[in-house]
Parts: structure tokens; C-alpha cells; sequence
């Protein structure tokens, strides 16, 4: 296993500043999800941990030892790709064992490594086919595979799901926590989907803009951010803001999850008319268009009868609500 250490890590594309100083520490066998919106920093970030790209300033260490000018393939990582990046005229078992075959690996050696990559992601049957053959989420597996023969340091994942259908992300995802778990690894994963974040991460970093906006458990980060960018990236559906002076309050603004807003048809604090209804089964989400806040999101749980065009009320529930100041920062 390795620990991952960057210090003031910075990154400018001419006179664009992308990463902007960034420090954080990932220790051995954690689970850290870089998270944030397109245009964030969060795949650039990735590359230069994995050497693909120099940082403009600071350092990064893997197990305590700088990397800054060590090459990729020095540097005891391996990555998957959003693109698969398989040979096309290679098998399975030859995909997953190039690298530690161009490493100077014996053939038993490769033999057992992907033997036993194999048989942790279920593919088997598949060592003989070319990528052609597969599926999707087959040949995405095979990247996996080929990334935990080499046995890293550090894995490193860049938005892997992206090219999945809903079911197969589904799938993979919970495969890759359970590798997780299996390997005990260090895993430093990029996606801009929170839900990937939530459900996969020990530790979430959320990015804006190339700045590190918080660290912390996905849960922490939930119910405990330290400022709206943060609160309204984390959650699905995410979280409303009302304009706290039409509420009769002090303060700026105040955020309220879609499960801590009561929707009642004979009275309430916010008076609105139903813009949409989305019935889930399990849950309905409620959209209410309620001037001068906007559109926000009510979630009840279950099948609700409601309308579209129906006058509502909402009320918010003042104990889980959050406040926020002029620039967005959290008033505790």
C-alpha cells in the first residue's frame, strides 16, 4: 500500500490558473474521490499525481518520497481510464498482463497475476476473447483487471463509469468498492458524480474552480459543510436555497434539503404552485415554483398525490436548516 501527500500543488496552462494550491494527505488503504463540476481541476489534479502532467509548483510524495520528476512508470501507480484503453488485438489475458509482462515478469508470474485478477472481477470465461467481444462494462472490468495486476501503490481511477448505462454503473460501482475492501488499496478515484462520491468514498475532497473547497467523510460533508458550494454539490436532489429575508430571518441565505421541507395544501410559510412531480415509487420528488426563492424540491417518501399547477405551502424545517452569509460560507 502507499500514502499520498500533496503540498501547495499548483498547475497553470499559460496564464490559466487550473490547480490553485492544493495540500492534502490520503493514507494507506483509503478510498478518496475527488468530486466536483466539469471544469474543476479534479481530473488535472489526477494526472499530475500520476505523472501525466508537471505540477507548476509544490510537491507530491507517494509514501513519503517526492515524485515530482519521477516517471509514470517509476512511480508504483496505475491508473484506469475513462476509455478503457484496451489493445484491440490483444486477449483478455494479454490485456491484463502486458505490463507486467513489458516489466521483464516471468510467464508464470503473469500467469498467476491474472489468474488471480481473474477470478476477483468474474472473468474467467472471458480470457480468450478480444475486446471486441465484450460488453461495456466487460472490457471495463479487463482495465480493472489490468490495473490490480501490477499490485500499485496507489490506483488511480478517472471518471471510470462514465461510459455505462445506469444498471451496469450500478454494478461496477459496488464491484469496485468490494475490491476495495479485497485488496485493502489505496484508491484515488475522479468522478463529478456525487452519488459515485457518497457511496464509494472514505474521504471525499470537493472541487471548485481548483481550489479545494472541504475534505471530510461523505457524511460529514452532508451534514456538516462548511460553506454552499459544498452543501449544494453533496445530496441528491440537491439542496434548496431561500432568500432568508422573505422568511422574516437574519442571515443571507438558507439552505434546507428536499427531505426537510413539509409541503401542505392548507397552510405553510412559503406559499407556491406545483411546477412538476416526479413519482418514483419509492419516493416522490416535488417540484414547487415559490417566488422569490425559485424552484425548490420537496421529497416525500412513498406515492403522494400531487398535482402539477396546485397552490401548495412549504415549511422548512428550522432544526436541519443551514445558514449562509454574503460569500457563501457557513454561519454556525
Amino acid at each position: 500500500m502507499g500514502n499520498l501527500t500533496l503540498t501547495n500543488v499548483t498547475k497553470s496552462f499559460g496564464t490559466t490558473d487550473v490547480i490553485k494550491g492544493v495540500n492534502l494527505r490520503v493514507e494507506d488503504g483509503e478510498f478518496c474521490v475527488f468530486v466536483g463540476p466539469s471544469g474543476c481541476g479534479k481530473s488535472t489534479l489526477l494526472r499530475i499525481i500520476a505523472g501525466l502532467e508537471d505540477a507548476s509548483g509544490g510537491e507530491i510524495k507517494i509514501d513519503g518520497v517526492p515524485v515530482n520528476n519521477t516517471p509514470p512508470s517509476k512511480r508504483e501507480i496505475a491508473m484506469v481510464f475513462q476509455s478503457y484503453a484496451l489493445y484491440p488485438h490483444l486477449t483478455v489475458r494479454d490485456n491484463m498482463g502486458l505490463g507486467l509482462k513489458q516489466a521483464g515478469s516471468s510467464s508464470a508470474q503473469v500467469a498467476q497475476s491474472v489468474a488471480r485478477a481473474s477470478g476477483m472481477l468474474s472473468l474467467d470465461a472471458l480470457l480468450d476473447r478480444r475486446p471486441a467481444e465484450l460488453s461495456g462494462g466487460q472490457r471495463q472490468r479487463v482495465a480493472i483487471g489490468r490495473a490490480i495486476v501490477r499490485t500499485p501503490k496507489l490506483f488511480l481511477f478517472d471518471e471510470p463509469l462514465s461510459n455505462l448505462d445506469a444498471a451496469l454503473r450500478v454494478n461496477t460501482r459496488i464491484e469496485i468498492a468490494r475490491l476495495h475492501r479485497e485488496l485493502k488499496a489505496t484508491m484515488v478515484y475522479v468522478t463529478h458524480d456525487q452519488v459515485e462520491a457518497m457511496t464509494l468514498a472514505d474521504k471525499i475532497v470537493v472541487l471548485n474552480a481548483g481550489r479545494v473547497e472541504q475534505v471530510g467523510r461523505p457524511m460529514d460533508l452532508y451534514n456538516d459543510p462548511d460553506n454552499a458550494f459544498v452543501a449544494g454539490f453533496i445530496g441528491s436532489p440537491k439542496m434548496n436555497f431561500l432568500k432568508a429575508a422573505a422568511l422574516g430571518e437574519a442571515g443571507e441565505t438558507v439552505g434546507v434539503r428536499p427531505e426537510h421541507l413539509a409541503i401542505s395544501r392548507e397552510s405553510g410559510a412559503i406559499p407556491g404552485r406545483i411546477s412538476h412531480v416526479e413519482k418514483l415509487g419509492s419516493e416522490t420528488l416535488v417540484y414547487v415554483r415559490a417566488d422569490p426563492h425559485g424552484l425548490l424540491t420537496v421529497r416525500q417518501f412513498g406515492e403522494q398525490d400531487f398535482a402539477v399547477d396546485e397552490a401548495v405551502y412549504l415549511t422548512a424545517d428550522a432544526a436541519r436548516a443551514f445558514r449562509f452569509d454574503a460569500n457563501g460560507l457557513r454561519m454556525r
